[in-house]
């Protein structure tokens, strides 16, 4: 009964399993090196394939899941090695559970930069702008969809490799109808964002780089996020609006379809000023500039008071960055020239006192 217990039996039991480990370890490292050989064999003929195409997506692809391609190899070989040795097997299996999975969402995730690098690096000679914003705003939501599931699908295998996991999620399947209520209605904000997301990647209400006007503030679509979009004003600003806005209350899109746009500039001038040879000024200055496009250019009296006329000096150009300096030069030259040429033309508020006034009469006597 006591003959397990002699230090001699110890001794034999301990150089025995030393023996084992030293063979495991022995048969994991050959494992490694053969996997390893066999990953460098089939990337070099992958390598050669790809080179021979003219395409610059499977040399991103490649490039990408390189790194977790080269560790799957190496899982793999570990796992064959394992089927064969006992001890190896008991020692591996657990933790490969977990890895199985993460190789996987490595891999995947991996697959979906490299495709959306791929399209962008192509959209950048794309002729037309706004057909690239469109392409790019679709790439940016979809790719970060895809991001989300594959984290959720990965992350939700590695916990369900758990035994205790798993026996929990098989008893809470008998509420799963309360749970889905209860977690439907606990996400609906971000469920919201999501569908949101989607739409606006699928409707394109706007795109990334659109030119947009919302709460009274204009500036470019510079990121779309599943739940907010970042709008950079002019002065550098970024303005964080939430993404069912967008689809919920009305705003302007000032390059929906493409950026040619046809400005204002307003001039308030006397009643009685003359209007043909200001027009003509206008016409003459718009018609010689460098960043007009032809396509509108008129004056027009749009209101008429009793002290005052507005007169709306129209022209167009064919992006909104050209538009802006088009009417900054344009404002700047009309009222140069009405100091020069038609003084009497710009509005002065003046206090006219018949006679004089008695106490300047007096203060002026010796």
């Amino acid at each position: 009964m006591f003959n397990d217990i002699n230090p001699a039996n110890w001794d034999i039991d301990w150089n025995l399993f030393l023996y084992d480990a030293a063979i495991s370890a022995l048969v994991m490292l050959v494992s490694v090196i053969l996997a390893y050989i066999a990953y460098r064999i089939v990337f070099s003929v992958v390598n050669r394939i790809t080179h021979m195409s003219d395409n610059d997506i499977d040399d991103l692809l490649i490039d990408r899941i390189r790194a977790p391609i080269k560790w799957s190899f190496i899982a793999i070989g570990v796992t064959i090695a394992a089927q064969a040795d006992e001890q190896l097997g008991l020692l591996w299996e657990p933790f490969a559970q977990f890895l199985r999975p993460a190789l996987l969402g490595w891999i995947a995730y991996n697959v979906v930069r490299a495709f959306t690098a791929g399209f962008e690096a192509r959209m950048e000679v794309h002729q037309d702008p706004v057909a690239m914003r469109s392409r790019k705003t679709r790439i940016a939501v979809l790719s970060r969809v895809a991001t989300i599931a594959i984290i959720v699908i990965t992350i939700g295998l590695m916990l369900f490799s758990i035994p205790s996991v798993q026996s929990i999620g098989t008893t809470m399947l008998a509420s799963a109808g309360l749970a889905a209520l209860a977690i439907g209605a606990a996400a609906q904000p971000a469920l919201k964002s999501l569908i949101s997301g989607l739409q606006i990647a699928m409707t394109e209400p706007m795109r990334l780089g659109d030119l947009v006007k919302v709460d009274g503030e204009v500036g470019r679509v510079e990121q779309m996020k599943m739940s907010f979009v970042t709008v950079r004003t002019w002065d550098e600003r970024v303005i964080i609006v939430p993404t069912s806005r967008f689809l919920d209350e009305s705003f302007e899109n000032w390059s929906r379809s493409n950026e040619q746009l046809t400005g204002p500039v307003m001039l308030h001038l006397d009643p009685a000023t003359q209007i043909a040879p200001i027009r003509a000024e206008f016409e003459r200055f718009v018609d010689a500039h460098e960043l007009f496009d032809g396509r509108n250019r008129a004056m027009l009296m749009t209101e008429a008071y009793p002290e005052s006329i507005e007169m709306r000096l129209s022209m167009s150009a064919n992006t909104i960055a050209e538009l802006f300096a088009l009417r900054c030069a344009t404002r700047e030259h009309m009222l140069d020239w009405l100091r020069e040429n038609m003084p009497d033309a710009l509005i002065r508020h003046r206090l006219e006192v018949p006679g004089g006034h008695p106490k300047a009469g007096e203060a002026a006597a010796p």
